[in-house]
Formats: structure tokens, sequence, C-alpha cells
């Protein structure tokens, strides 16, 4: 590359995916010593390089579809005790700010159990995913995919223009999954397609990561309306288990549904604040 040229989108993209993969696998020994963290930390890289995969499939070249099921898949193996002590925190700090008729402190060793029973065989069920054939595998294609690349000609063209390009076709993506939520019937409908919404922008996020520092702003605002409708999600979630733990355990059914509302209100409470942070979010990217 010439001094002072423009660097390709080709060969920003070879390096993000690069550094990604390779804090991918820095992280397994992380993983696998319980490091704190660690498992948050490497499934993050999973959703940031399966999302890159995703976005900027028209300058890769190459079908991708494989590895973003594998990088999917390992993310899930990882995240099935997090998810669920995630939401048991949310749950037990509710539950002990209960009124004292609710019997709280039934409640909060109520939510322990469970969220025991339900973490039980789930860290050997992650180191699995990392000691057997399949993560090892996933790092030499990830690894090969830049060793040996097969970028299209949009590839070639000057970075900023392009990484741009592909960022305000994901925010658009965002915009019409935002457009589809505010047309869904209340409910469960809503909820489903504010989920999908938040998929949206947070691929819409990783995929101006690649920009460094002069995509900061898109970026941090694409964050912020993922992490409001993340803790959109997390109320949702929050309800089924709500629900469903008052069908299980009859005896503190009405500390449940007090749990419950309150879940409710909080899912509503996100749902006001959704239309200042989108329209924020959805200012042209320009980087």
């Amino acid at each position: 590359m010439p001094h002072g040229a423009e660097p390709t989108a080709g060969t920003v993209l070879g390096g993000w995916i690069s550094r990604q993969t390779e804090t991918l696998a820095g992280l397994a020994d992380a993983v696998r010593a319980d490091e704190p963290d660690a498992v948050h930390r490497m499934r993050v890289t999973c959703r940031r390089l399966r999302s890159t995969l995703q976005a900027y499939r028209p300058l890769i070249g190459a079908d991708t579809s494989a590895l973003v099921i594998a990088l999917r898949d390992l993310a899930s193996d990882l995240g099935a005790a997090r998810d669920t002590e995630v939401l048991a925190e949310r749950l037990t700090a509710d539950a002990r700010a209960l009124p004292e008729d609710c019997r709280p402190d039934e409640v909060v060793a109520a939510l322990a159990a469970w969220a025991a029973e339900r973490t039980a065989g789930a860290r050997p069920e992650a180191l699995a995913a990392l000691d057997g054939p399949g993560f090892p595998a996933l790092l030499a294609a990830l690894r090969g995919l830049v060793a040996e690349p097969h970028f299209t000609a949009r590839a070639d063209r000057p970075a900023p223009r392009e990484l741009a390009r592909v960022a305000r076709r994901q925010q658009r993506r965002t915009a019409r999954r935002i457009e589809a939520a505010r047309g869904a019937a209340p409910g469960e409908a809503t909820a489903t397609a504010l989920h999908e919404a938040r998929k949206a922008a947070k691929r819409a996020r990783y995929a101006g990561e690649p920009a460094g520092p002069a995509a900061d702003r898109f970026t941090r605002r694409m964050r912020d309306l993922q992490d409001l409708l993340g803790t959109h999600q997390d109320a949702v979630l929050a309800g089924r288990t709500l629900h469903g733990l008052a069908a299980a355990d009859p005896q503190h059914a009405f500390a449940y549904g007090v749990l419950y509302d309150r879940q409710l209100t909080a899912a509503a409470a996100d749902r006001a604040r959704l239309p200042k942070t989108w329209r924020r979010a959805s200012e042209p990217a320009s980087f």
C-alpha cells in the first residue's frame, strides 16, 4: 500500500477478524481456569465474530454459514449457566425488597435452589465444548479465512467509505425491526419484535467496530440501543420464568405474582425510553 494511502476494507476487515480470533483462542484457558468474567468475555467475542461474518458477507466472499453456526453454538454452550445466573441475580434482588408478608427470605432461598438446579452440570458442558474437536476446528477455519481470503471486489475499496456503507445497511436493518415492533400487537408479539430489533442493533454495533475510533459515535449509540432492548428482554424472560415458578411452587405464588408485576413495569419503562434512544441511534452513520 503506497505511503499515505487509505487501507482497503479487506485489509481492515481481515485484521479485525484475525484479532478477534486470537482473543477467542486466548480466552479458552481463562474459561478453563474459571477466571472472573471469562465466560462473558468469550461469549461476547463469539457474538462479535459472528456478527462481523454476517454483516460483511458481501465483502468476505467465502461461505461462512458453518462458521456462524459454530460460533452461535459455542456461545450457547458457554452461556447456559451465565444466563441463569444473571436472571437469578435480577429476581433475587427484587425478592429481597418484597414486603414481609411475601416471606422474602423464603422466596430468595427458593430462587437459589431453582438456579442451582438449572446450572448443575453447566460447567462440564462448557469445558467439553472447548476441549472437543469442534473448538480447534473453528479456530483453524477462522484463521484460514484470513490467511487465504476470498474477498470480493468491494473489499478492495477504501476502508472508511466501505465500512460505513456496511454499517448503514445494518442500521437500516435495525430500523425495519424497530418499525415492525411499533406495529406489533401488545404482549408477546411486541416482545418478540423488540428482541429481533435488539439482535439487529447488536449486529449494527459490531459492524461499526472494525472502523475503530472513527466509528465510536455510531457504535456507542447502537450499544445504548442494544442495552436498552437487552434490559427489556431480561424483564420479559424474568416474567416468563416467574410464571413457571408460580405454577411449580404454589406456596409462594403470591410473591411471584408481585415480582411478575414489577417485571411488567420495568419492561414498560424500557419501551417508553425507546423512542429517544432510537432517535439518537438512527442518525446517519458517517466515519
